[in-house]
């Protein structure tokens, strides 16, 4: 038997990665609550600043504005980064909803 996650979503890091800022406070199973800081989110993951205590394939859930509750895999970590994976793809509507609350600055919102 393999270990690690069994995702849903297929690998597509060429997915936009839209800059972000964002604390927030991930559910892990074994440790409980996780402060991760968001350093950049996509339709199919984000990437973490900040050193974790778990390995790849674990599950986390963290709470996105306009998005609400989703879960997130571990698919790498090197250093103090570190990328997750969705398991599910975010709607693009309900991404740019979101995109839009992080970043109030219009010059800053991307153009869809």
């Amino acid at each position: 038997m393999s270990g690690g996650a069994q995702l849903s979503v297929t690998d597509q890091r060429n997915s936009t990665r839209h800059p972000v800022d964002l604390p927030v406070i991930a559910e892990h199973r074994r440790i409980g609550d996780v402060k991760l800081q968001l350093i950049n989110v996509s339709t199919t993951g984000f990437m973490t600043r900040g050193a974790l205590d778990f390995g790849r394939g674990e599950r986390v859930t963290i709470r996105l504005p306009q998005i609400g509750r989703i879960e997130a895999f571990l698919v790498w970590s090197e250093g103090d980064r570190a990328g997750f994976q969705f398991e599910r793809i975010i709607r693009a509507d309900d991404f740019a909803k979101m995109i839009k609350s992080l970043q109030p600055n219009p010059r800053l919102r991307p153009t869809y």
